[in-house]
């Protein structure tokens, strides 16, 4: 706890998408005072074309911003 889901459009190399997760991993850890090896980071490659589909799927109660 937590886990952090990252949802984009494709393109990004292996090494970026890590690198962004390591980013995301040290600010949760930094703000919510937890340790490092209970944030978990996933990323997800939504095409274009998909993108409001998908974003429809999620309700108000998990999509804060």
């Amino acid at each position: 706890m937590p886990h952090i889901d990252i949802t984009m459009y494709p393109g990004r190399d292996d090494e970026t998408k890590k690198k962004l997760a390591l980013n995301v991993q040290k600010f949760i850890v930094d703000e919510l005072k937890v340790d490092k090896s209970a944030v978990t980071v996933s990323i997800e490659d939504v095409p274009k074309e998909k993108w409001d589909e998908h974003m429809e799927s999620m309700t108000d109660k998990i999509r804060f911003i």
